[in-house]
């Protein structure tokens, strides 16, 4: 009987997480789906089922709205991949004893609000702001240059408020690693770069993984960065749906645009999966 209680007790505990994703999460995305699709008669009643309104989105105004946004969310992943890799790599193994104010630098920012972080960035960014101030005073420019309301500066603010998200997982990865790894591979005859290569980045795969697509995911969807510091001048798949969510009559279009954008978004984050498997797992080799 205590058998059969223990081996229920981590299910009874699971129930409000689960119940938690039904009601908040998958309810909401059927009530999506079926906002797409679903037609109303004039007094409210089902009248049927229609896909016109997908049709609407099937033009090259909104696949270029959608290749932008692919664009962005790539372009995102791979600079934090880039910078996150390096100081993540860093934080397990050479921090030592600064490593836990290191990871206290880096998550201070999940602590205080996120339009905090963007007034911060215009301070930094505009033309009498930090940048142009010292660029001027090294002599690089002779007038200030517009940073705000470009790519440039969406692209930084996307950066510094993901770049946590691609640290964290592959930190958690590498300070999990077993050094003696690298130690066997470099006795055995390997460069360190042949040891990075093979060893360490594929050991490290479920890390690198898991941080692409926390910040991949977020940042082809995102709309409030590019509104905020992108002065309303592109629009992203975020602007185009929240655009058509709230307004006045428009919902149903809206949720069209979530379907057609999150099918994208599925079919693109399952190919990158693919893609991060074949190229970091390494080859096995048959003998015989």
């Amino acid at each position: 009987m205590r058998k059969e209680k223990s081996s229920e007790l981590p299910f009874a505990i699971g129930i409000p997480a689960l119940l938690w994703q039904v009601l908040f999460f998958y309810l909401p995305l059927l009530f999506i789906v079926g906002t797409s699709v679903i037609l109303l008669a004039e007094d409210g009643s089902f009248a049927g089922l229609s896909f016109k309104s997908f049709g609407n989105f099937l033009t090259p105004v909104y696949a270029r709205v959608i290749f932008f946004s692919l664009l962005l969310g790539i372009s995102n992943t791979v600079i934090c991949l880039v910078i996150g890799y390096p100081l993540a790599y860093f934080l397990a193994f050479t921090g030592k004893k600064f490593k836990n104010f290191l990871l206290f630098l880096l998550i201070v920012p999940f602590w205080t609000n996120f339009l905090l972080h963007v007034y911060a960035w215009f301070f930094v960014l505009e033309r009498e702001g930090v940048v142009n101030t010292l660029l001027m005073r090294l002599g690089v420019i002779h007038e200030p240059i517009h940073f705000l309301n470009s790519v440039f500066s969406i692209m930084i603010m996307m950066v510094y408020y993901y770049l946590p998200f691609m640290v964290l997982p592959i930190y958690s990865s590498l300070e999990r690693f077993d050094r003696r790894l690298i130690e066997a591979s470099l006795d055995l005859g390997a460069t360190s770069l042949e040891t990075f290569r093979k060893i360490v980045l594929p050991l490290t795969l479920r890390g690198i993984s898991a941080g692409f697509f926390l910040v991949y995911i977020p940042s082809f969807a995102e709309f409030a960065i590019p509104e905020l510091m992108g002065g309303d001048k592109l629009m992203f798949v975020g602007n185009a749906i929240s655009h058509y969510i709230l307004g006045e009559g428009t919902g149903s279009l809206g949720a069209s645009f979530t379907v057609i954008s999150c099918t994208v978004l599925l079919l693109t984050a399952g190919g990158f999966y693919l893609l991060l498997n074949r190229l970091l797992t390494p080859k096995q080799r048959c003998d015989g």
